[in-house]
């Protein structure tokens, strides 16, 4: 997943549009899309300011490794109901193809 574009960013980008420029010019002019500058001015009139949400991080890494034991049995009593059983099969180590 690429990494949330900067808060200064999204900061020009909402004062073009509150300085009455509409989506399409601003989201030409900075590069970023037409539902990007949208949403990031919606988020700035309801919540005060523009930052993206948290992203999931390796804080959260031994939340799941505590329950390494249960997802693995689980997948091992019923691989073919893993979404990646397909790979499981015919992949090397049960990884996943690379997109």
């Amino acid at each position: 997943m690429p990494s949330p574009l900067s808060v200064d960013l999204r900061e020009r980008v909402v004062a073009a549009v509150t300085e009455g420029a509409s989506f399409h010019p601003v989201a030409a002019r900075f590069g970023v899309s037409e539902s990007s500058a949208s949403r990031w001015s919606a988020r700035f009139a309801q919540e005060g300011h523009v930052a993206p949400d948290p992203t999931l991080s390796d804080d959260r890494l031994p939340v799941i490794e505590a329950q390494a034991d249960l997802i693995l049995s689980t997948y091992e009593a019923r691989p073919e109901r893993s979404s990646c059983a397909r790979c499981a099969t015919s992949w090397p180590h049960g990884a996943c193809r690379p997109a």
